[in-house]
């Protein structure tokens, strides 16, 4: 069972809750990156971009390595499965009331057409 960790996932929503973190992520899984290439290609500046790997890296989602001058991005280890099971636990409450209210709906319409 997950144990949820609030000041984790409090991090984690926070640094998946920007776009280009995202997209830096969906980027890190199709190959690793230089912190240079990922700034390219989000049209931003270095100093930009090491803020957001910055972020990313805190949560462990990124890890980076110096090599030379360049510093490589790519995904970290920690997987989301905390943030995963939180978001399903969520869905699953959802789940359970809009079936509920369908439900109520269908007995709705079969006393209508009883009913007349």
């Amino acid at each position: 069972m997950v144990q949820f960790n609030s000041a984790r996932l409090d991090a984690s929503f926070a640094a998946l809750s920007d776009a280009t973190r995202r997209g830096v992520l969906e980027q890190l899984g199709r190959a690793d990156a230089s912190v240079t290439d990922l700034a390219d290609r989000f049209g931003m500046t270095l100093t930009g971009m090491k803020k957001h790997i910055g972020v990313l890296e805190e949560v462990g989602l990124v890890t980076t390595r110096k090599v030379g001058r360049v510093r490589t991005c790519r995904l970290g280890q920690r997987r989301l499965a905390e943030e995963a099971a939180w978001i399903e636990g969520r869905q699953q409450v959802w789940d359970a009331r809009f079936e509920a209210l369908d439900a109520i709906v269908e007995e709705l319409k079969t006393r209508e057409r009883t009913d007349g």
